[in-house]
């Protein structure tokens, strides 16, 4: 059995770029429907890091970004987390509420729903595509979002999975809305009997 990420062969870290390609397609899809703009996704680069790596890789323990975190449990458990950049709130607040020049940091209750909302949405999109693939029925909680520094962000899932070690998998991905590029990325930190479980499904040793 895995013990942690870093026992991930090639042939795995390959099959799990391409879930996270079928993911990111889903989750375009889902998000140009509803924003009614055309969202094309960026071919995910999947890496193992460390914490303090991923952390920097986004930009640093003391950048802002949007969190938005899902927990899925079923045949397997797990977290996934995006990081979003300030022009996704943007885009998604002034869409649906018609507000320029938003402030991710000022948000009003409404608009910080329909972020929310776009973030679930992405994790559905993902969930799906693992699901699919895997012939797994997994469900998902409801997210939950803030905008803080990402040092500050990252203290969940370090404390919630800290059994597993202290590396994630790391996927970069971003995406362009209506001609907008967007960074993006995210951690996906699956419990390690259920990413062997994965692997074994999948049939990846």
């Amino acid at each position: 059995m895995l013990k942690n990420f870093e026992e991930l062969s090639p042939v795995a870290i390959d099959c799990l770029k391409e879930i996270g390609n079928i993911g990111s397609g889903n989750a375009a899809s889902a998000l140009s429907a509803m924003l009614s703009k055309p969202v094309t996704m960026h071919v995910p680069d999947v890496r193992v890091l460390d914490y303090q790596a991923a952390i920097d890789e986004v930009g640093g323990p003391e950048k802002v970004i949007t969190g938005i975190l899902v927990t899925f449990k079923g045949d397997i458990k797990g977290m996934i987390m995006f990081l979003l950049e300030d022009a996704f709130a943007k885009i998604v607040v002034n869409t649906f509420m018609g507000k320029d020049n938003v402030d991710v940091l000022k948000m009003d209750e409404t608009d910080f729903s329909a972020v929310k909302e776009m973030g679930n949405i992405m994790g559905g999109s993902y969930l799906n595509a693992l699901a699919a693939l895997a012939g797994f029925t997994v469900s998902m909680d409801v997210p939950s979002m803030t905008v803080d520094m990402m040092g500050a962000i990252m203290n969940a899932p370090m404390t919630e999975f800290s059994e597993v070690g202290d590396k994630v998998l790391f996927i970069d991905d971003g995406f362009i809305i209506d001609g907008v590029s967007i960074n993006s990325s995210i951690i996906l930190i699956p419990e390690m009997e259920s990413l062997d479980i994965l692997m074994k499904k999948l049939g990846v040793n």
